[in-house]
């Protein structure tokens, strides 16, 4: 049985690439993808890879979701939005899988939190799922590992690509601004340090910059446990939790973004143990925003949701 997809403002840069996800997806099929500004432009504009030349983004608003269906939703909409699409959608559809990948649900109870390393069996069995900010995403997997262990506030040093600044112009996806530059940006109350810290349980410090490349994220974490650790058990312990998760991949070595840029990875390495203080430790988390930090852990919050093999359709070699 193939499962059928109904995307919600295809043409950004998270739903260009969960378009790119569905050419490969075995078990799913496009039902229509919108896009408010972009209706009646073909599908190979946002997505070159697009099969069906002729497919075109259609205009749709939330009032009119009675008129489509599909067995699944995905809400790639602006934060702010999606509350009225999902109203409408969960009146017309009782039955079909929403997923918001906006913020407007990752603090509504009545909403499945989708980190499937963390949350699986709950988003296997759940009609509404809200998918976890990039920024987050990192941390927590980051943090998750020693979440028994950490005493005082871990800071998270963050740089992204300038995508996570979506397509509407501003200073920070400015090329010509960001050219031999890096940009701090909402060094206090980012909405994503408040997002991992209530699902970890304690307070981060997170303090963002974007960077002149497009796509990908870097974390550099520091925090302290409550006992002395050596790099060696800290290698062992995220092996070991990690070690049935495949797009999790932990090594020794300090990750870098080109090696999980277009995949749906995230590396966890460089762990560090400071000499003075060995309950005082530093580690560095990558990934790419656009695919781990969205549309592909996207993904494999829809395959668990609709019965399917978590990981179909973003396996890579």
């Amino acid at each position: 049985m193939t499962a059928s997809i109904a995307l919600v403002g295809g043409r950004g840069y998270t739903g260009s690439e969960f378009l790119s996800l569905l050419t490969t997806h075995s078990q799913m099929e496009l039902a229509f993808a919108s896009s408010a500004s972009q209706a009646g432009l073909p599908l190979t504009s946002a997505c070159p890879d697009w099969p069906d030349t002729n497919a075109t983004f259609i205009a749709l608003q939330a009032a009119d979701v009675a008129e489509h269906s599909a067995d699944a939703w995905v809400l790639a909409v602006p934060n702010g939005e999606a509350g009225d699409w999902a109203e409408s959608i969960r009146a017309a559809h009782p039955d079909t899988v929403i997923l918001d990948l906006s913020a407007d649900h990752r603090f509504d109870d009545a909403w499945t939190y989708g980190l499937p390393e963390r949350f699986r069996d709950a988003i296997s069995k759940s009609r509404r799922i809200a998918n976890p900010g990039c920024y987050a995403t990192g941390t927590q997997l980051a943090l998750i590992p020693l979440l028994d262990k950490i005493v005082d506030t871990p800071v998270v040093f963050g740089v992204s690509g300038y995508s996570g600044a979506g397509r509407t112009p501003s200073p920070r996806n400015d090329p010509e601004r960001l050219h031999d530059n890096l940009l701090p940006y909402c060094l206090n109350g980012h909405l994503h340090e408040h997002e991992a810290s209530i699902q970890l349980g304690f307070d981060i410090r997170f303090i963002p910059h974007v960077a002149p490349f497009f796509r990908g994220i870097s974390l550099t974490i520091s925090a302290r446990l409550s006992e002395a650790v050596t790099a060696g058990q800290l290698l062992e312990n995220y092996d070991s939790v990690y070690s049935d998760e495949a797009p999790v991949q932990v090594s020794r070595e300090i990750p870098e973004i080109s090696a999980v840029r277009e995949t749906p990875d995230i590396h966890i390495g460089g762990f560090s143990v400071d000499e003075r203080d060995p309950s005082r430790i530093t580690l560095v988390a990558t990934l790419d925003n656009l695919s781990k930090g969205a549309a592909s852990q996207a993904m494999q919050n829809l395959n668990l949701s609709l019965g399917l093999k978590e990981n179909m359709g973003i396996e890579h070699e």
